[in-house]
């Protein structure tokens, strides 16, 4: 299991438009991979509704884990775009 534990950039958290871009990056990542917010349960990060349901806040940390064969890499990309809060889908992600 890969790990990346990171604190949310977004100021207003995970909400709808940040989270579509996570989401996406997520499918792009060619990987399975699940985000966990303190005290919950994995979920799905290439899933719209299970993102939201985090309730992850701006300075949340989140854990990003996969199982995958190459997942540091995208685990790596994934961690750069929740921590630095990013408001476009970056080429290299």
């Amino acid at each position: 299991m890969v790990e990346r534990r990171v604190t949310v950039g977004w100021a207003d958290g995970l909400h709808a438009r940040p989270a579509s871009i996570f989401v996406r990056a997520a499918t792009a990542a060619g990987v399975p991979v699940t985000i966990t917010k303190a005290g919950g349960a994995p979920v799905n990060a290439a899933s719209m509704l299970a993102v939201l349901g985090l309730g992850a806040q701006g300075g949340d940390e989140v854990v990003l884990a996969s199982e995958a064969d190459g997942a540091d890499a995208a685990l790596d990309r994934l961690a750069k775009l929740v921590a630095e809060g990013l408001e476009e889908l970056p080429e290299t992600v």
